[in-house]
């Protein structure tokens, strides 16, 4: 099994660690994309532990960092659609497809 990321929630991760590079540190940049890294594996490895989201899709809140990560588990892995700050609206990635 393995972590697959929609080509939009790679751009949200990316926008997140520039933000955080440019605000904080690139240490504190690395320190989310290690952090996001870790949440993926765990869903991995259980990929029930995300609250229900609407059509199928399930969300984990990562621990550090104010973001969701919004995804579709499957027999070939997870699919990670979205990577949202908890701030957005609520409709945010909602669109996307797997």
């Amino acid at each position: 099994m393995k972590v697959f990321l929609h080509p939009a929630a790679e751009s949200d991760v990316e926008e997140a660690a520039e933000f955080y590079e440019r605000t904080g540190s690139p240490a504190l940049a690395a320190k989310f994309v290690a952090e996001f890294k870790r949440v993926s594996q765990l869903l991995l490895e259980f990929p029930g532990i995300g609250s229900p989201r609407s059509r199928g899709r399930q969300g984990f809140s990562m621990s550090i960092f104010p973001y969701t990560v919004i995804y579709r588990s499957d027999t070939e892995g997870i699919l990670v659609l979205v990577v949202k700050h908890d701030a957005r609206r609520p409709g945010y990635g909602g669109s996307r497809k797997s």
